[in-house]
């Protein structure tokens, strides 16, 4: 298969999806490409690259709306122009992403969970925490006991900070002494492993035939690059934010979390440049072009190779 035609495949996928998901894939894109390399972009810049996936002017603008009007962009009117970049409750939510998306998984664990009780809160404010917590790959083991075992305690400040429960959530941490097995059986109730494992390997069936062409091929023109960054980094962070990335000695058998790892992180590094290219060329800040990215864009997956 050909690097356009593998491209071409994945745009209609998503494109032929029951439900579009235009104001997701444009946070990706906010998230993935916008962030590190200045954070503000002209809307009709955007509106042109978000062509590439086949959403419309008036698509991308109702979308744009909808992120502001729910606080994850804000706008600044200079002239005619709208330029849109995070907010800083949107700045907040993608570092907690960041942390998670980008890093490489860790080999090791000290057989320590941190505990999260809610029995403080109320019930408007637990249903608030279970779902701001399982972004952050904690599972619920009981009706006020959510569980990790290994999370960023800073993403748990911010998290507590922003939803306003740090003065009643209590957060412990612990160790299991006995009974390895129950803890296990307990873990799989906690998460839907099955599901996550589904979901893991039906990203490694859409995106190895692209890594096979490109391999092939050995190169990508910078357009396609971008469109295969975008839905690479959509993709994976739609089921790696559920993951609580749990060790392997709590991992069923035959568990793809790993190898959907790998083939999102080398097929990063064959298009990230491209795409940056490209994103050099077509987006316009209230400065111009596009800035190269930070310094902190070239840690992601272990650190990106530059040269």
């Amino acid at each position: 298969m050909k690097v356009e035609t593998a491209c071409r495949r994945l745009v209609r996928n998503f494109s032929a999806r029951p439900t579009l998901r235009s104001g997701s894939l444009i946070t990706t894109v906010f998230g993935d490409a916008i962030a590190p390399r200045g954070g503000n972009v002209w809307l009709g810049s955007l509106i042109a690259v978000m062509a590439d996936f086949g959403l419309s002017e008036r698509l991308v603008r109702t979308s744009v709306f909808r992120l502001t009007r729910d606080g994850w962009l804000q706008a600044e009117q200079i002239g005619r122009r709208s330029y849109y970049s995070l907010s800083a409750e949107g700045r907040e939510r993608f570092e907690e992403a960041t942390h998670r998306i980008y890093a490489v998984p860790t080999g090791t664990w000290d057989g320590r969970w941190c505990l999260l009780l809610l029995s403080g809160l109320d019930t408007a404010s637990k249903e608030t925490a279970r779902k701001e917590f399982g972004w952050l790959g904690f599972g619920q083991l009981s009706a006020n006991v959510l569980a990790h075992p290994s999370p960023d305690l800073a993403d748990i400040d911010s998290v507590s900070k922003r939803i306003r429960v740090g003065d009643a959530l209590v957060v412990l941490e612990g160790q299991t002494v006995r009974n390895d097995e129950g803890m296990r059986r307990l873990a799989q109730s906690g998460w839907n492993l099955a599901d996550l494992n589904d979901r893991y390997e039906q990203f490694v069936r859409m995106f190895r035939p692209v890594m096979t062409a490109i391999g092939n091929s050995r190169k990508i023109d910078n357009k396609q690059a971008f469109i295969v960054r975008t839905l690479l980094i959509q993709e994976y962070r739609k089921v790696l934010l559920r993951d609580p990335l749990l060790p392997q000695e709590m991992l069923p058998s035959g568990w793809k979390g790993s190898a959907a790892y790998h083939l999102c992180r080398n097929l990063y590094l064959a298009t990230h440049r491209g795409a940056d290219h490209y994103l050099g060329e077509v987006m316009e800040t209230t400065d111009g072009p596009l800035p190269p990215p930070g310094a902190a864009f070239w840690t992601r997956f272990g650190g990106l190779n530059d040269d």
